[in-house]
């Protein structure tokens, strides 16, 4: 794993827009079908908006109907961690990168072959580079 970015509060608020801070920092929500790449599906990597790091390919996302886009894989190592979250009365696996602990989203065990996982992750939270840059 590459080295861990620890930033203030006011940093962090600096580099990020209310929406991503609101949803990388303080682990929010952004609308379902209000995300830009939630139907984005050109050739390409994931990255986490705070730090970066290669998260996600546009090889493992699938259109789940849901809102927010899905990837039914992570990208190799170990950027992509999960933590138990009970928040809103449920219990869920939160996914975050462990870069930088910005909350990414959700993972659940609805998703399709091979993994059979849906990682349910806010637009927000992603930036995309295109396979051709």
């Amino acid at each position: 794993m590459s080295d861990k970015i620890v930033r203030s509060e006011a940093e962090w608020r600096d580099q990020l827009t209310a929406e991503e801070y609101h949803v990388t920092r303080e682990h929010g929500t952004e609308r379902a079908f209000t995300g830009a790449l939630d139907k984005q599906y050109e050739d390409g990597t994931y990255h986490c908006i705070c730090c970066d790091a290669p998260l996600f390919s546009s090889e493992t996302k699938f259109d789940s109907g849901s809102g927010w886009p899905s990837f039914y894989d992570k990208l190799e190592g170990e950027m992509v961690g999960e933590s138990q979250d009970n928040s809103f009365m449920m219990r869920r696996t939160e996914v975050h990168c462990t870069r930088c602990d910005a909350h990414l989203g959700h993972v659940f065990p609805d998703g399709p072959a091979p993994t059979g996982l849906r990682y349910c992750i806010n637009s927000v939270s992603l930036s995309f580079r295109d396979a051709q840059d």
